[in-house]
């Protein structure tokens, strides 16, 4: 049955708008749809679902019939098809559907957006704490440039249940990533138009080829049935699945020994397999088979919100050997390390940790081994110099470290446990190899142990603009001053899957009574998932810190968290009791109100107060607006 003539100018124009603006819409649905899917399923989503966005066709009702009931007519052209787009987006978060029916579909190959630099990767892990009604409200502020209440009517036909909800969220997510969000999203890290590609099957394919070659052959002189032949020669008489080719040793990845070197993607992508079981099969088999259906005594180890669903394709292996008698082999899926531990005469332990997003220094090493009050490092191939130093004496030189050529560390202390004192606070220095890149990226970092899979980064950014989630390292002698007297808040952080940790002086103050000079700390926990934790530390001349605010689940002192603002009671020596108070560079001023009162132009104030005296502290923006201390 024909179309008829208004639905045929719809469908056309609508088929126009996705030509013309593909790219367009395709980066709108890869920005609503959800991080979890893995960048490569959400590339071909993205555009299966922008794919599917043309109309119906509506059919001409035969001479004689009885004509439809009219109602509002359907969008058409752009908006249309941005409307549809976005409905399938946000359904499929909500529906935790798989993908679209007609997904796209690659063979051989993973596609991956060009990979950004620190700012994009920390808006993406911003983005991915949210819902998707919130990416979706700002694609529209900063992709499509629309106002709130063109944005709120989108929404609103969409299908989002509360898109007043969805824009305060999204204003507040805005103020935090700063004016740099649009060009941010505009960038190439969010464009699943303009890809990279990586392999997933060089092992097998040949093999495939020749197998269909004789399939083709045998169904030429009428064979009766074709017996596929799988790589560990069991005729099954049915192709392998996906899941069998995932748990076949014979096809792990296995990245060249030098092509760390030859990359622009750093991380444990560049890793080579290693170990001198590398080529164990028996044992390989055994942890995929593991991995995919743990036996009910097996030790599972998850980090924070971290899958331990089997793996849909073959790993990439890292290692496979005899660490301090326990076998040892570890995977990487593109997303997650997987170590599997094998002692004699005991039942395995599976260590599952979230690695999206990893970069040279926090993809720099794993845990490969851990015992009583020791632990041992698996270094990347970049990794030209380690030492050990005890982050509690800064002034105390670091001591060399042994790595063995298969990239594995001697044995080096662990932190204390809790309740166990902290007189030590180990922690490694790593110098990159000068072949990765810029001076910059050569730079050493320092790494901690927080009972994770993967060590956290240290950074201590200098006083003034910069923030916690800089990129800065921690090995100066004011940073490790810092360090010297915070390292044992560290010990909070254990089991949380912390990425990176930064000590950041946002303000230096002058104390009351010629009391000497204190810093104010700032010190963030950015975690694999995306979230992060933030603690503002008063240090006086001498002493020990006090706690003067906390936030949770927040951007403070992040790289898009804007400004911040801290108070204590400090008493000097002649027994007065003040309120101090201090912000970030970007604050033009403070107030302090309630029991106490008093105003100051600059980022410091100190005023006369007791104690107990209830008194709120509030920073002034040189453009307008403010922002209240942290409370502890």
């Amino acid at each position: 049955m024909p179309m008829d003539e208004r639905t045929r100018a719809d469908v056309e124009r609508a088929e126009a708008a996705i030509v013309e603006h593909y790219p367009r819409l395709v980066r709108l649905a890869y920005l609503v749809l959800p991080p979890s899917m893995g960048r490569h399923r959400r590339v071909l989503t993205a555009h299966g679902l922008v794919q599917r966005a043309l109309p119906r066709a509506r059919l001409r009702r035969p001479d004689g019939g009885l004509p439809a009931q009219r109602g509002p007519a359907a969008e058409s052209g752009y908006d249309g098809v941005r409307l549809r787009a976005l409905r399938l987006a946000l359904a499929h978060e909500a529906r935790a559907v798989r993908g679209p029916a007609a997904m796209p579909q690659v063979w051989g190959l993973r596609l991956f957006p060009r990979a950004g630099g620190a700012e994009e990767l920390a808006l993406d892990q911003a983005l991915s704490a949210v819902p998707a009604p919130v990416r979706a409200a700002l694609g529209l502020w900063q992709l499509e440039g629309l106002d709130e209440d063109a944005a709120r009517s989108v929404l609103a036909r969409a299908g989002v249940e509360d898109p007043d909800a969805a824009q305060r969220a999204a204003a507040q997510l805005d103020r935090e990533t700063g004016a740099g969000a649009g060009a941010l999203l505009n960038s190439a890290e969010f464009d699943p138009c303009t890809v990279q590609t990586r392999p997933t099957d060089l092992l097998r394919r040949r093999q495939r080829v020749r197998v269909a070659l004789a399939l083709a052959a045998a169904l030429a002189v009428g064979a009766a049935a074709v017996g596929l032949s799988r790589g560990d020669g069991d005729r099954t008489g049915h192709p392998e699945t996906a899941a069998e080719r995932a748990l076949d040793p014979g096809r792990l990845q296995r990245t060249p020994n030098e092509q760390w070197a030859d990359t622009s993607r750093v991380d444990f992508t560049a890793w080579p397999a290693r170990g001198r079981q590398a080529g164990d099969r028996e044992l390989l088999g055994r942890a995929l088979r593991v991995w995919a259906a743990p036996p009910a005594d097996t030790r599972i180890v998850t980090s924070a919100d971290t899958s331990t669903r089997p793996p849909d394709h073959p790993p990439q292996l890292l290692y496979a050997g005899l660490i301090d008698n326990v076998r040892v082999v570890v995977l990487h899926d593109g997303e997650r390390l997987v170590r599997y531990a094998e002692p004699e005469d005991a039942t395995p332990t599976l260590h599952f940790a979230r690695v999206d997003g990893a970069d040279p220094t926090t993809g720099a090493a794993l845990v490969i081994g851990r015992g009583n009050g020791w632990m041992r490092y698996l270094l990347a191939p970049w990794i030209s110099e380690v030492t050990v130093r005890d982050l509690l004496a800064p002034a105390a030189p670091g001591h060399g470290l042994h790595v063995a050529p298969d990239g594995v560390t001697d044995r080096i202390p662990t932190p204390p446990e809790g309740g166990t004192g902290c007189g030590h606070w180990p922690a490694a220095q790593f110098r990159p190899s000068a072949r990765i890149g810029t001076t910059a990226a050569s730079q050493p970092f320092l790494v901690t142990d927080l009972d994770d899979l993967v060590p956290a980064r240290l950074t201590s950014p200098p006083p003034g603009g910069a923030t916690a989630a800089g990129t800065e390292g921690a090995t100066a002698a004011p940073a490790l001053r810092r360090w010297a007297r915070t390292g044992c808040s560290l010990g909070e952080l254990r089991g949380a899957g912390v990425r990176s940790v930064g000590n950041w002086a946002f303000a230096e103050q002058r104390l009351p009574e010629g009391g000497g000079s204190a810093t104010w700390l700032c010190t963030r926990a950015d975690t694999w998932r995306g979230p992060g934790s933030a603690t503002l530390t008063f240090l006086p001349p001498a002493g020990p810190g006090r706690i003067a605010g906390r936030a949770a689940d927040t951007a403070a002192c992040g790289r898009f968290g804007g400004p911040v603002v801290g108070d204590v009671r400090w008493r000097a020596k002649s027994g007065t009791w003040y309120l101090l108070a201090a912000g970030s560079h970007d604050v033009g001023g403070l107030d302090i109100t309630g029991g106490a009162r008093a105003t100051g132009a600059e980022n410091t104030l100190a005023a006369p107060a007791g104690p107990d005296a209830p008194a709120e502290v509030t920073g002034r923006l040189p453009g307008g607006g403010s922002v209240r201390a942290l409370r502890p």
